[in-house]
């Protein structure tokens, strides 16, 4: 039978050594932050060169009326990974009850699933434009750090699950 004071500690109480959480759920929050100043993509046609950041395409998109997309991509590109760190440090440092820390940590492994969503969609714009004779695209740096933020993300969440199985 578990501890019934278990019921109120945090995964950090219980786990005071596992620094690699820490660790990794700063790592992705700088990499996030790096990942939406720095560009994602450029795009050369012809006689002209544009590259992107997630944050100037969204300003673009927005600038041109595309709205909903811009909402879109501003909601899963950035409220998205942002919500999804905080959730995991919500898990990993307040004293939850372990039914309301297995349901977050169940919620955040089924919508995980669409974190690189982002990630995809730029390598298809990439071979798409990649197929046309008149253009050229190229990954820049910013998607690596963005890919990278959601992939440690997604380890944390893994971890957590699994520190939080082991009490059910």
């Amino acid at each position: 039978m578990r501890d019934r004071a278990a019921l109120k500690k945090s995964l950090l109480e219980l786990h005071p050594k596992r620094v690699d959480i820490i660790i990794l759920i700063f790592a992705s929050a700088i990499f996030l932050l790096i990942g939406f100043n720095l560009p994602i993509l450029t795009v050369r046609k012809l006689w002209e060169s544009n590259t992107y950041s997630i944050l100037s395409g969204i300003q673009n998109l927005w600038k041109e009326e595309y709205y909903t997309l811009a909402f879109i991509i501003f909601f899963f590109s950035i409220i998205f990974p942002i919500a999804k760190l905080m959730s995991l440090s919500v898990v990993w440092f307040v004293r939850l009850r372990d039914e309301q820390r297995q349901k977050l940590i169940y919620f955040l492994e089924l919508l995980g699933r669409w974190s690189m969503l982002d990630v995809f969609v730029a390598a298809i714009i990439i071979v798409w434009v990649k197929l046309g004779a008149l253009a050229d695209a190229k990954a820049e740096d910013g998607i690596y750090f963005f890919g990278a933020s959601i992939l440690l993300a997604m380890i944390v969440t893994s971890l957590q699950g699994a520190l939080t199985r082991r009490y059910k």
